[in-house]
């Protein structure tokens, strides 16, 4: 039996700090970006951004073509979530701010590191200017939280605010902005006095769906069983108490 060789190991810091170097650098580049609304452009390496994920080696194919390669237009990706992403594929490591997440890369190790974030600083999250900007699947994702440390009264409102944004930028309805995400919301978590509120507000500007608040009023009703069991009745890690929770009878996560 052949005796395996000796492995040896480099020291990661220079290492990573050599690749973090090639971000966004035009030396050696043979892809460039054009990025955001701003139209920024972003150089990279082709061979290294396919080998790392999937997204980049359906979008940049097999092998360039002829001559010098077309810039690929990325309108819709801020620049720095999308310099975000190119610095964890290329060091596997990235710095994070509120506003970058990586849902629409398919990445992830970086999606949970950017989640884990936002969970735990939740409030501080829900009033950056990122949050607004963020895709429907990102605040999907987020909504599906347990550990989201905030109350469900302020999502609700992050959640409008969203929607406005959305509603303002693509000239929809709010409603229909919200539907793919406002089923994430845990009404039967407010007091019956908050849902009340909710319900009128709801009747000037239509952002929930009628029987999602009735399903939030059964749960009120029948206190016990089958409809307080589910994920619309389950506590966030930021959930503040209140009187009727005693009756949904579930643990805190």
């Amino acid at each position: 039996m052949e005796t395996p060789g000796l492995i040896v190991h480099g020291e990661a810091a220079p290492f990573s700090t050599a690749l973090r170097s090639l971000v966004n650098n035009p030396l050696y580049s043979d892809v460039c970006f054009v990025v955001g609304q701003e139209r920024q452009e972003v150089f990279a390496h082709r061979c290294l951004l396919a080998c790392r994920c999937n997204f980049f080696q359906r979008l940049l194919g097999s092998e360039p073509g002829p001559g010098v390669p077309s810039p690929v237009v990325l309108s819709t990706v801020p620049a720095e979530a999308f310099l975000a992403v190119l610095e964890f594929l290329y060091t596997n490591s990235a710095k994070l701010h509120r506003h970058s997440i990586a849902v629409s890369f398919g990445l992830g190790p970086l999606q949970e590191r950017c989640v884990a974030f936002i969970e735990a600083h939740s409030q501080e999250t829900l009033r950056t200017r990122g949050f607004l900007e963020l895709s429907a699947p990102a605040l999907l994702l987020l909504l599906r939280s347990d550990k989201l440390c905030v109350d469900e009264a302020e999502l609700v409102l992050a959640a409008r605010s969203w929607a406005r944004v959305g509603a303002a930028v693509l000239e929809r309805p709010v409603a229909e902005v919200a539907a793919p995400v406002v089923r994430e919301l845990r009404l039967a978590l407010l007091a019956p006095a908050e849902l009340s509120a909710l319900e009128e507000q709801n009747r000037r500007e239509p952002l929930i769906p009628v029987e999602q608040i009735v399903e939030a009023w059964k749960c009120h009703a029948l206190r016990r069983g089958d409809a307080a069991r589910g994920a619309p009745c389950r506590r966030r890690r930021g959930t503040l108490p209140r009187e009727h929770h005693r009756f949904l009878d579930l643990p805190f996560k």
